[in-house]
């Protein structure tokens, strides 16, 4: 494979604050002719950290993602970076994992079909059979994977052999081992169907029904070993009354749930979502 060209990338980092990086970091890009197109920091005075978030268009046409990723490796350990480059045009592989609800399933296929999702399926993961007419109707790979002692020996060999980079558990209603979480780390992303904290397990439209909430939502957060407590990436509610019963608080529920899985899913593919301990700094 020959040398990657680039005509733009992102990059992301995250170091202890202190005066320069700024002005560093722009010192750089200028150095190797890039422009920046647009560019979010935020300095973390809880945690001491500083983040940032930079797109940029390269006006030097044999500039190498290789080679830049090289140069910028001495600024990194000068400032004690976590770093990433991205090329702007490379896409990266998913996995979607579903059990019976298919409405965030169907939802990001179609968004992956019309272009608004900047992925690349590499298959569907299901411990039920439900949906493998609907991935076989987008000709993608439908891996049924029943809950035996191996499905995450198998889901983890699947990562590895189609090179996934995100998993996706839209609407997965298997908890996942503390053996993948910590293989995936920042790497599954889960919808769960109520704002969290609140009404959390089985049920939780019947729970806001039984408590007369005025509010419901769902939250998007990455997969941590401590069920449901993974770092927030996104969240959204509605209002709803007295006169809306368990079914209209699951079809509100439902619609809810698919925007915020979406949006979450959509910004860590743009690499927007930076971790900062338990918490997502989210450059929109």
């Amino acid at each position: 494979m020959g040398p990657d060209f680039v005509d733009g990338f992102t990059l992301t980092l995250s170091c202890p604050d202190r005066v320069g990086i700024v002005h560093t970091v722009t010192g750089f890009l200028a150095e190797h002719q890039c422009n920046i197109v647009d560019s979010q920091q935020f300095g973390d005075r809880d945690t001491g950290r500083f983040f940032m978030r930079v797109h940029i268009e390269a006006n030097d046409s044999s500039l190498e993602l290789d080679e830049l990723r090289a140069v910028f490796a001495a600024i990194g350990e000068r400032f004690e970076m976590s770093w990433q480059v991205h090329g702007e045009h490379t896409r990266q592989r998913v996995l979607i994992m579903v059990s019976k609800q298919g409405h965030c399933l169907n939802d990001l296929l179609y968004r992956s079909r019309v272009g608004s999702l900047p992925a690349d399926i590499a298959g569907i993961v299901s411990n039920h059979r439900d949906f493998e007419r609907l991935a076989a109707s987008y000709e993608i790979p439908f891996h049924y994977l029943p809950e035996t002692a191996t499905a995450e020996a198998e889901l983890l060999r699947l990562v590895q052999e189609h090179d996934v980079e995100l998993v996706i558990l839209a609407r997965y209603m298997q908890v996942l081992s503390s053996t993948v979480c910590d293989a995936l780390p920042g790497r599954v992303i889960n919808i769960h169907h109520s704002f969290l904290p609140s009404f959390r397990g089985a049920k939780p439209y019947h729970q806001a029904h039984d408590h007369g909430v005025k509010l419901i939502g769902a939250t998007a957060h990455y997969v941590t070993a401590q069920l449901d407590e993974g770092p927030i990436i996104e969240q959204e509610v509605a209002r709803v009354d007295h006169g809306d019963d368990i079914d209209a608080l699951t079809s509100i529920g439902r619609d809810i749930e698919c925007q915020v899985l979406a949006r979450a899913v959509r910004w860590h593919l743009e690499h927007r979502v930076l971790l900062d301990g338990h918490k997502t700094i989210v450059f929109r």
